[in-house]
């Protein structure tokens, strides 16, 4: 067997498991922390009062303007300055979440305000609160339109979370740094990580064709686009 075959055998199971321990569930938890916070955000733009639509917009406008990695180092390594001290992977959640709900926000926000406003006065006349209104006719039909965007931004943060890497979270990418400081091959590592990353965003693709498909038979979008 050649050796750099070997190598890339032998480290597998230690980049697997960084990304089942790390990787995967930083994934899935700044997510959906993410999109919570981007329903709140989205929201209070659209309908809080202006002190909160201002709060809502400058929070956006400095997540998306500003580097994720910036995010991340400030977090990890300028709040202890504050006195703030946190681990590495509760910071590195933090700046996803904040990261995330920034741009789900504004696909959130699009979407709702795509919702013809018949919908609102249809759910009105037959005695829906705006909170009924919202929950049982709005957030379902915008959500069918959200699927795309918000999937491609899911298989975005599979990505993102290496830089994680930046602030010592031992996942996936950190995990095979490790291994090159002390196998020094960094081509085959940082190749074997590239495709684990590959293939698992391979896999989300695959899934999300599936759900737009599934969603396609009660909104017609993948029709549209067709």
């Amino acid at each position: 067997m050649p050796p750099w075959l070997q190598l890339m055998l032998d480290s597998l199971w230690p980049l697997l498991r960084a990304g089942l321990i790390f990787t995967i569930p930083l994934t899935l938890l700044s997510f959906t922390l993410g999109l919570a916070l981007g329903l709140l955000t989205a929201v209070a733009r659209l309908f809080g009062p202006k002190p909160l639509v201002a709060v809502a917009r400058f929070y956006v406008w400095v997540i998306r303007g500003t580097p994720l990695l910036v995010q991340l180092f400030v977090i990890f390594y300028g709040l202890p300055s504050l006195g703030i001290l946190l681990d590495a992977f509760p910071a590195a959640l933090i700046g996803f979440t904040l990261n995330i709900g920034a741009y789900t926000s504004e696909i959130i926000r699009a979407v709702i305000s795509s919702v013809p406003r018949g919908q609102w006065e249809a759910a009105y006349s037959i005695g829906m609160s705006w909170s009924q209104a919202m929950r049982r006719t709005i957030l379902p039909q915008a959500a069918r339109v959200a699927v795309p965007p918000l999937s491609n931004t899911f298989i975005s943060l599979v990505k993102d979370t290496s830089l994680a890497a930046a602030i010592t979270v031992p996942e996936l990418f950190q995990t095979a740094q490790r291994i090159v400081a002390t196998t020094y091959e960094p081509l085959i590592l940082y190749i074997e990580a590239a495709l684990l990353y590959l293939a698992l965003s391979s896999v989300l693709s695959s899934l999300q064709v599936r759900l737009e498909k599934r969603f396609a038979r009660y909104g017609g979008f993948l029709e549209a686009r067709t």
